[in-house]
């Protein structure tokens, strides 16, 4: 039996690898380029900043793999749009994100954990931290947050703590999907990059294939795991109703200023503090770094972070030409200033001094737009969407979550890959 898997994150390699283990015919169909880490680039870039020309606007020309859509004038959504999707540019945090699950009944717990085991999940040395990443830890247990060191996928041996996660490890040291993905090519699987589907084909209620670049390609199975944005886009052009549930776990970054701190020196985001709705976490924010104009008057060695990242209001939609409206709603603005009161708490705390200045909203965890609920629970698959077309990635969880989600995203497509191998009895 032949399935077709759009997408190449982490729910798309756990989906051909799971598929592919057991005896499908799989074709993975990535929309980006091979990849290839990006740190060259931003050497280039540091130059450009300090004369405040750089924007948004050349973001993916500088860095080709980022895509980058501005969905309101506050805020800018990213994707990682190659082999790995956004696995390959992020900070390898590996927490169990749950947040709306439970309201539904759905428990991943089996699933978190085989691909805890599979990924093999550290901490990152406390003896490597920065010292005033140790100093805003401390501030942030005296002020009784309660800090927890974050649940990484990254070896702390082969890592360099060059602090530039997000535009791809150069030495391995941190698990992207692209593993999962070696492991169903061996299986079997069938690898296409720069293949963007276009849409679904559908015929009598059955899926039949997409389509890539105006070409078909057949398959009695199509998974879509192109993420909260992709998947909308190709539900819509296939004429199927994806929901304008669209959430982005929206991360703002408080910027001060320590001489010689040196937070680009170490992993981003090795300890956080979760609340209701948000974590606070050491973060330099390399996006506002780089394109933020108040951010450019202090050099990377002196700016310290601290991020927030906000579990928002589920409300955005996504278009057919793959067009997105979501703004940051005045709920999600009053949460962020309470949270960056917290943060600005923890900077002075630890010694960083003003002035204290906002980084960009920006989002790069994007789901909720093809949400499950009670009744799919069992199924793992909404019932509107016709036979034989599965959905396995963050798109499937209704609510944002303000945490880390590769974790959650991979247990969703775990999940959804066994309801398949069930349903065909392709087992």
């Amino acid at each position: 039996m032949r399935a077709i898997v759009v997408g190449t994150g982490a729910g798309g390699a756990t989906a051909a690898r799971e598929l592919a283990a057991n005896g499908f015919e799989v074709i993975i169909l990535e929309a980006g380029k091979e990849f290839k880490p990006l740190r060259r680039l931003l050497k280039l870039a540091e130059p450009l900043r300090k004369t405040g020309l750089l924007s948004e606007k050349i973001i993916t020309p500088l860095f080709p793999h980022y895509a980058v859509t501005r969905s309101a004038n506050d805020l800018a959504l990213f994707r990682g749009m190659t082999t790995g999707g956004s696995t390959v540019l992020s900070c390898g945090n590996m927490v169990r994100a749950e947040h709306g699950l439970k309201e539904i009944g759905l428990d991943l717990t089996p699933e978190f954990e085989e691909i805890e085991r599979n990924i093999g999940i550290t901490e990152f040395p406390k003896k490597r931290w920065r010292p005033v990443t140790r100093s805003m830890f401390e501030a942030a247990e005296k002020l009784g947050l309660k800090p927890k060191v974050t649940p990484k996928a990254v070896d702390s041996v082969k890592c360099i703590s060059c602090g530039l996660c997000e535009v791809g490890c150069t030495t391995g040291a941190r698990w992207d999907s692209r593993r999962f993905l070696d492991y169903a090519i061996k299986k079997g699987a069938l690898l296409q990059t720069s293949s963007p589907v276009e849409k679904v084909i559908i015929e009598n209620g059955q899926v039949k294939g997409v389509v890539v670049k105006s070409r078909t390609v057949k398959a009695d199975i199509v998974v879509l795991a192109a993420g909260g944005i992709g998947t909308a886009q190709i539900l819509k052009a296939s004429g199927l109703p994806a929901r304008d549930n669209l959430w982005a776990d929206i991360v703002l970054t408080l910027g001060g200023v320590l001489n010689g701190a040196d937070q680009i020196k170490e992993p981003p985001m090795v300890w956080y503090t979760k609340h209701d709705d948000y974590i606070l976490s050491p973060y330099l924010d390399i996006l506002s770094h780089l394109f933020h104009k108040p951010w450019k008057n202090v050099s990377i060695n002196d700016r310290v972070g601290m991020m927030v990242k906000l579990a928002d209001i589920e409300e955005g939609a996504v278009f057919a030409d793959g067009k997105v409206q979501k703004t940051v709603k005045r709920e999600d603005h009053i949460r962020l200033d309470e949270a960056v009161g917290e943060a600005k708490k923890i900077l002075e705390s630890a010694g960083v001094s003003g002035p204290y200045i906002k980084g960009m909203h920006h989002g790069g965890h994007l789901g909720g737009t093809v949400p499950l609920t009670k009744e799919d629970v069992d199924s793992m698959k909404p019932s509107w969407l016709p036979e034989g077309l599965w959905v396995a990635d963050l798109s499937l969880a209704p609510r944002s979550q303000g945490l880390p989600t590769i974790l959650l995203t991979a247990a969703l497509a775990l999940k959804v890959s066994r309801k398949i191998t069930e349903y065909t009895g392709n087992e």
